[in-house]
């Protein structure tokens, strides 16, 4: 008589092994042909009766990591400010870049130096303007062509924070989705922080994923970074030192007195461009008022 020994592997509609030559199978083994046909759960015998053509062919849609493609640097344009291109190496087209700071920390100075520079290259620009803050005469003075400047008013007739926001970004997918621009810059800095938080980090993705086909700088404006992993480039800016005549009178009340220069320094947090962690630099410019020649 022949004793068999089986396990609780025959649960699972696998073979029992048999001491006697003439054993029949419970479950006998599938052949090839009804592996691909039938539709049971995956066997433990599938990977051994699996050709060597249908591995291959799944494998053949892996590209190893040594063959991919080395996606090449962005082209960088001036920013219009010497220093800061040589701290930065520029503006990244096709790119996200964020400056943030607070308040007189040069958050406007840096972003018209970058629409002049952009005009003065025969390019089209875009301010998208959050808080209708933007103001012309100086739009004048530092010499951006208003006839290549779209100037987008988001708070002209909405008073609250958030409708200005959706207006903004309705606005920059808009502009994003035409072409055609140079430079858009989105004036996110006279918002409340908690207000220009509140704009989804895949809304920030989306613009990314928008622009990288371009050759459009993305600029965002902002009192604090927003856009986490999503901007290539991360520019922190702050006052040092506000300069008055020298012939006033120091008595003077401090809201009372004439600005004619700031210094300015600007903190490089973050760049993509290089592909390795950036270590923290910093530089100092100074930016006179129209007044001040």
């Amino acid at each position: 008589m022949s004793s068999a020994v089986f396990s609780t592997s025959a649960a699972q509609c696998r073979p029992f092994v048999f001491d006697g030559e003439n054993g029949a199978e419970v479950c006998p083994q599938p052949s090839e042909v009804e592996l691909f046909t039938e539709a049971r759960p995956p066997q433990r015998v599938v990977s051994a009766t699996f050709p060597a053509a249908f591995k291959d062919a799944k494998l053949a849609g892996v590209t190893p990591a040594s063959r991919l493609a080395v996606r090449p640097a962005p082209e960088m344009v001036s920013s219009g400010i010497a220093a800061m291109d040589t701290l930065t190496g520029g503006l990244p087209r096709g790119c996200l870049t964020e400056i943030c700071g607070p308040a007189s920390s040069g958050r406007s100075t840096l972003m018209l130096a970058a629409l002049s520079a952009a005009t003065r290259r025969g390019e089209y620009c875009a301010v998208v303007d959050a808080s209708d803050s933007l103001d012309p005469q100086s739009i004048a003075a530092v010499g951006i062509e208003l006839d290549r400047l779209l100037w987008v008013r988001c708070g002209e007739n909405s008073p609250q924070a958030e409708r200005r926001l959706e207006q903004l970004l309705r606005t920059t997918d808009l502009l994003l989705e035409s072409g055609g621009f140079g430079l858009i810059a989105l004036d996110l800095g006279d918002l409340p922080p908690q207000t220009a938080r509140r704009i989804p980090l895949a809304t920030w993705f989306r613009f990314r994923r928008a622009v990288e086909p371009t050759l459009t700088v993305l600029l965002a404006v902002e009192r604090q970074s927003i856009a986490g992993s999503c901007s290539s480039l991360l520019i922190k800016l702050g006052s040092l030192k506000l300069s008055t005549p020298e012939n006033q009178a120091s008595p003077t009340p401090a809201h009372a007195q004439l600005l004619t220069e700031v210094e300015i320094t600007a903190e490089l947090v973050r760049s993509r461009m290089d592909r390795k962690p950036v270590r923290s630099a910093e530089i100092t410019f100074s930016s006179k008022t129209a007044w001040a020649g």
